[in-house]
């Protein structure tokens, strides 16, 4: 009996023991292989608008400087275009003379000519009242038969002609005195309004050398010198706005987890002595297929996608800057 109970206290010993020596090896285990978590960095970007200009010219003053704070409408930059200057000069010109023949066409012809057309019309009445009185003669002595059919004829023919020439006189003096027709008082006010136009584009070309801030913000960049030559389009200088600022992180498909859009999660800002800010998911996108991970397990069953997060911060972040990175720990499973 004693050794039975001897043999039953030994197994009992073993039992514990190997009992004992699993949980000290679970123990090991949970902290040889726990995962370490992986480190997600993002980095800050910002709203960044580019200042150029409609019109080629010479950079003759710059007005601000990087680091600047400036509000919408500010000028920043003055250019020298002597071609629009030149420009502007022949469009004056071409509405000065689309305005003289206006005000010609508006009002008629000159007094000499209009005296003028008034002499040749009396002159062909007098020429008129002449034929009708010979013709008159030449009718009372062909009626008499003096004078052959003939000669009546030709007297009736020029007192014709007469009446013909003095019709002819006073249209041309009715036409001095009316003036130009409507239709070419209004092809003349028309081209007065094409001239006006071409003088307003180029003013309005002109207002472009004079280059403005397109939004408040910061100078971050100025890319030519003064005296460069810039073209039509070509950047001057970069605008940030800072008030507009984000962070972007490329998060492997298996990490995502609970960012979902519009969730708020916790990251480190290394920058600023590690400060923790609190970020909004407000945009999710996958990046193109050239930027998918390697396969999450050893047998390769799928190829993680990369999805690009922005995350906007809850609250301001003092000195905040573009380019600052962001930390974001997660945990594998």
């Amino acid at each position: 009996m004693k050794k039975i109970k001897e043999r039953d206290r030994s197994l009992q010993i073993i039992l514990f023991g190997l009992i004992g020596i699993i949980i000290v090896l679970f123990i090991i285990g949970r902290f040889v292989y726990k995962p370490e978590p992986v480190t997600i960095q993002g980095e800050a970007e910002v709203n960044e608008v580019r200042v150029s200009g409609k019109v080629p010219g010479r950079i003759t003053r710059f007005l601000v400087e990087e680091g600047d704070q400036v509000t919408a409408g500010d000028t920043l930059a003055i250019l020298d275009s002597p071609e629009l200057t030149a420009k502007l000069d022949q469009a004056v010109a071409a509405r000065n003379a689309a305005l003289a023949q206006e005000r010609k066409a508006r009002k008629g012809a000159r007094k000499e000519l209009v005296d003028g057309a008034f002499e040749m019309w009396q002159k062909a009445e007098v020429g008129v009242d002449i034929a009708k009185k010979t013709y008159n003669r030449v009718q009372r002595l062909y009626d008499k038969g003096v004078v052959p059919a003939q000669k009546r004829d030709e007297a009736e023919a020029q007192y014709n002609a007469a009446v013909a020439t003095s019709k002819a006189a006073k249209s041309q003096y009715e036409m001095a005195v009316s003036g130009a027709e409507a239709e070419d008082k209004e092809a003349a006010l028309a081209l007065v309004d094409r001239a006006s136009g071409a003088v307003r584009e180029v003013e309005a070309f002109l207002g472009e050398i004079y280059l403005t801030a397109p939004i408040s913000g910061e100078v971050a960049e100025i890319f030519p010198k003064r005296g460069e030559l810039v073209g039509t389009g070509a950047p001057v200088m970069n605008l940030i706005d800072l008030n507009d600022i984000w962070f972007v992180f490329n998060v492997r498909e298996d990490l995502l987890g609970e960012m979902k859009m519009g969730s708020n999660f916790n990251a480190t800002i290394p920058a600023l002595n590690c400060e923790k800010v609190t970020l909004r998911i407000v945009h999710i996108k996958p990046l193109a297929s050239y930027a998918t991970w390697k396969a999450t397990k050893a047998t390769g069953q799928f190829d993680a996608r990369t999805f690009e997060i922005k995350a906007r911060p809850v609250n301001p972040v003092k000195n905040l800057r573009p380019g600052m990175s962001a930390l974001l720990m997660k945990e594998i499973h």
